[in-house]
């Protein structure tokens, strides 16, 4: 009978598991959490402005707990200095890599030549890649779409990941559809185009020495664990957001990837209360942050309930969220 534990463990090698940058989600709230579930993934900041990071309250803005490693900054931006500063703050910082967003659709970001609009100047993004790089001993990755509006083709997207690669990036997130710039909203653009996963793999099958991570529409399965199975062996890591932010325990269950033990919900809960205290003692709301633990119970009697606790009060305190949990415990005892 194989060795589960060993063939899993097998197939993380030189694998990763990330959960995708998402803003206003992935906050630091929201990371200390996600890793309580998972020691494994990569976890990512949201995507920050240079702006805000240069004239901002940088210490708030890069805030994290160290129990966050391996954590990546997001910097959205396109003048080659400010990256660059950024880029290096970012490494003071003690973030383990930093990530140029060429994925993002929505309008407010392609005003401030931000994100997916980005795949039409591949010579200014591999001229970013090149001067973040030289600047710092963390890697510099690059998160881009399969292509932008009418620029469709597979050979579009090589071209792209070439001229970066040129530059000195080793390793590319891709979010497996194209972005239309134009006439849909960022939601659409996540839902709209389809999905082309055969373009990512074609891209791992060319250039074998570049590390591609696979985006776009994962995690909603019958199987989510065998769906990432079967992508890693295609490609080199798989980066999940949504699925893993509504469905937190999933994390848990990925696991298993590596032959750990899966954690149970009890036990993940005990481990943030002392935060939730900490947070609270320093002067941040309870209420303002709660959401992100919405779906701690998804699927599970009681859950609905949970998340009419947590969402129904502006005052929330601690002992009426652990009072909540208790009530979702008794129905699942072994959850």
């Amino acid at each position: 009978m194989p060795n589960i534990s060993n063939t899993s463990t097998q197939l993380m090698q030189n694998k990763r598991l990330s959960v995708a940058p998402m803003i206003d989600w992935t906050t630091a709230d929201y990371r200390y959490f996600a890793r309580l579930f998972n020691p494994h993934t990569y976890l990512y900041t949201e995507m920050i402005s240079t702006g805000a990071i240069l004239h901002g309250n940088t210490d708030r803005l890069l805030r994290y707990d160290d129990i966050e490693h391996p954590l990546v900054l997001q910097l959205g931006g396109a003048d080659i200095d400010e990256m660059k500063q950024c880029t290096i703050i970012a490494q003071k910082y003690g973030f383990n890599e930093v990530n140029i967003n060429v994925g993002c659709p929505s309008d407010r970001v392609q005003n401030n030549r931000i994100g997916a609009c980005l795949m039409a100047e591949p010579s200014t993004v591999a001229k970013l890649v090149k001067h973040m790089q030289a600047a710092v001993d963390i890697p510099i990755t690059v998160k881009h779409r399969i292509g932008i509006d009418k620029h469709d083709s597979y050979e579009f997207m090589r071209d792209f990941v070439v001229a970066s690669a040129n530059a000195g990036c080793k390793h590319f997130i891709v979010h497996a559809r194209i972005a239309w710039l134009q006439g849909l909203s960022p939601k659409q653009n996540r839902e709209i185009p389809p999905l082309r996963y055969d373009d990512v793999y074609r891209l791992k099958q060319e250039f074998p020495n570049l590390t591609i991570e696979i985006n776009g529409g994962l995690g909603y399965s019958d199987d989510p664990i065998q769906e990432i199975k079967d992508h890693l062996k295609q490609v080199d890591g798989v980066m999940i957001g949504r699925a893993f932010y509504h469905m937190p325990y999933l994390l848990a269950e990925c696991n298993q990837l590596w032959g750990g033990d899966v954690p149970s919900r009890k036990a993940i809960f005990e481990q943030l209360i002392p935060y939730l205290y900490k947070q609270v003692k320093n002067g941040e709301p309870l209420a303002a942050f709660s959401r992100h633990y919405l779906g701690l119970f998804h699927g599970l009697a009681g859950g609905r309930k949970w998340r009419q606790a947590l969402s129904g009060k502006r005052h929330l305190t601690v002992e009426e969220m652990i009072e909540a949990g208790e009530k979702v415990f008794a129905l699942n005892p072994d959850c």
